[in-house]
């Protein structure tokens, strides 16, 4: 997979006990602004990275946000299809879900936020409760979405980057070590969005970074998702128990509901009687993608027939973890002014599995000292 460039970075203050924000001042570019103040006090700020096209990618330093996403229909005309809100302080809301934003230290659940690592067992916050099972998720109650990263444009391969830092210290939310982490998102002549991730650890840890951004291709705050046409390159998927957490087994789709190994619009079958798709409401799963290899390779893709517009996904995880907005229920207002009613965001989360440090036959997730965590996500628009 392509390395990523080294650490680029504007100076830092010290994270604050309040928030744990790590405070950045903001870098001289052209393409930045003001995105709020964060309750206390310090200030976020939105970069803009755009091609010659007008496809363009608005990222906040506050969680490393993609707060907009700007693609054309078929007919060339621009709409925002990322859910999110106008300003860094809307996202502390207690109901905001993740929109948009960078997860970690570790993406998605570890059941009742307990691990065992080279003999020791680690405690972290409990912030999540499907099915009345406890469980940490997306790395707990200050995760990586809730951090002031620093910041600073560049130019990668001549186009427009933005390359954030954060230095997560041994402890924090209960994980060992002090992890140092890159991550580099850049806007290329082909409409793609492309996120690449970089860590290193001074002690094992458990390590598992995604970005949550929640797709609607008409355009955020426009209606349901139900009609979007999925497919992934996943003949198997790690089924869940009432609290969503895998059962360690890997099974075939074939034959269920969460086969999408052939295109099919996402409502066609969420109603269907099925197990997995009561636990989680409808789609919240983890799909084990064909491509276990490391390489970027293509792994979804997502329609939308009205606009034609077309996303493809391209990753060198093993995991899509594929969530189709069954807790949005419209009592949160974005950007547009619009209610997000349910279903009316998506997401496709790159990552290894869910509670793999408790799961020995899933792929590891531990990062060591003298290793160097790196992957690639990339997310390319068209219409069609």
């Amino acid at each position: 997979m392509k390395t990523i460039m080294p650490f680029l970075r504007c100076s830092a203050l010290a994270l604050t006990a309040s928030i744990a924000v790590l405070s950045a001042p903001a870098c001289s570019a052209a393409n930045v602004k003001s995105f709020g103040k964060l309750p206390d006090g310090r200030e976020a700020h939105l970069y803009t990275l755009q091609n010659a096209s007008g496809f363009r990618a608005d990222i906040s330093d506050f969680g490393g946000i993609v707060v907009s996403l700007y693609v054309a229909d078929k007919n060339g005309k621009l709409a925002d299809v990322s859910l999110g809100f106008d300003n860094a302080a809307d996202y502390l809301l207690k109901k905001a879900p993740y929109f948009g934003a960078l997860i970690g230290r570790y993406g998605n659940r570890i059941a009742h936020g307990k691990f065992t690592l080279d003999g020791q067992t680690y405690s972290l916050p409990l912030n999540d409760k499907p099915g009345n099972i406890p469980c940490s998720l997306h790395g707990g109650d200050v995760g990586f979405d809730k951090v002031l990263w620093t910041a600073k444009p560049a130019t990668i391969e001549g186009n427009p980057a933005l390359v954030l830092t954060y230095v997560s210290k041994d402890g924090e939310m209960g994980y060992p070590g002090t992890l140092t982490v890159e991550v580099t998102y850049s806007v290329t002549p082909k409409n793609e969005l492309r996120i690449d991730y970089k860590a290193t650890t001074d002690k094992a840890t458990p390590v598992n970074l995604t970005n949550h951004t929640y797709f609607n291709l008409k355009g955020e705050g426009n209606g349901s998702i139900l009609d979007h046409v999925l497919m992934m390159k996943a003949a198997k998927t790690t089924p869940v128990n009432a609290g969503l957490i895998p059962t360690g087994e890997i099974v075939p789709v074939a034959g269920t509901p969460l086969d999408f190994t052939t295109p099919h619009a996402i409502g066609e079958r969420i109603n269907v009687p099925n197990e997995q798709l009561k636990f989680g409401g409808g789609y919240d799963h983890n799909w084990v993608l064909d491509n276990q290899s490391g390489k970027l390779e293509l792994v979804a893709t997502l329609h939308e027939p009205a606009s034609g517009r077309f996303m493809e996904v391209f990753t060198t995880e093993p995991g899509l973890q594929f969530y189709c907005g069954n807790f949005l229920d419209g009592t949160l207002v974005g950007k547009s002014g619009k209610a997000y009613g349910h279903r009316s965001g998506l997401c496709l989360e790159t990552q290894h599995y869910p509670d793999s440090p408790n799961q020995p036959s899933f792929p590891s997730t531990i990062l060591r000292p003298g290793e160097t965590l790196k992957s690639t996500t990339l997310y390319r628009f068209s219409a069609k």
